[in-house]
């Protein structure tokens, strides 16, 4: 991090997707019908450009609440965790319970089969925001999933996985971090 310089990122979690399943790297489009949310949330947020995800659920609701932003292109390291051969099932539905139980339990290092652990998913999102931050904006708006906005609120506030997962992050929702010399939260989970 830069300390002589300040970026607040702005993020996003796209438009719900209804699903009941473990969706992380699955493309499940998200319902934009709420077009009054859409509007509420385009007009709640800063004139900066906006970067997303390449899921479509995250690229979608980038277009949605563009307005005049300039759209960069999207950004594989801002996906949700994959969840390897979980994806598609419903937690009762996870072969290995007790992994399942660890895994969110204790996230951390255990990954599901084929998929990644939630310190991977961490890294990856942080040094994605570590790059938009180094280009010297002073507002980025990032369109993501529940999953990296969490990690970077863990991240800011120094707090464990367990810990952070008590926190809210609703489909459409704006959590604010400023990025300098420290991480500093603004704004959790704010509905416009």
């Amino acid at each position: 991090m830069n300390a002589a310089r300040m970026t607040r990122l702005w993020f996003v979690r796209h438009g719900p997707t209804h699903a009941k399943t473990m969706t992380g790297w699955t493309d499940l489009p998200a319902d934009l019908s709420d077009h009054a949310a859409l509007a509420r949330l385009r007009a709640y947020l800063p004139q900066a450009p906006i970067i997303a995800s390449d899921l479509i659920r995250a690229t979608a609701t980038a277009k949605a609440v563009q307005g005049s932003r300039q759209i960069m292109p999207p950004d594989p390291r801002l996906r949700e965790i994959n969840f390897g051969t979980w994806e598609g099932l419903r937690h009762d539905q996870i072969p290995d319970q007790a992994l399942a139980r660890k895994f969110w339990e204790q996230p951390g290092s255990l990954a599901p089969p084929d998929g990644e652990s939630w310190d991977q998913m961490q890294a990856r999102t942080s040094n994605a925001c570590d790059t938009l931050c180094a280009l010297g904006l002073q507002d980025i708006i990032i369109i993501c999933h529940m999953g990296p906005i969490l990690s970077q609120l863990q991240r800011a506030q120094a707090t464990t996985g367990q810990a952070v997962f008590a926190q809210v992050i609703a489909p459409l929702s704006a959590t604010t971090i400023s990025y300098g010399a420290a991480l500093n939260v603004v704004r959790t989970n704010h509905i416009a």
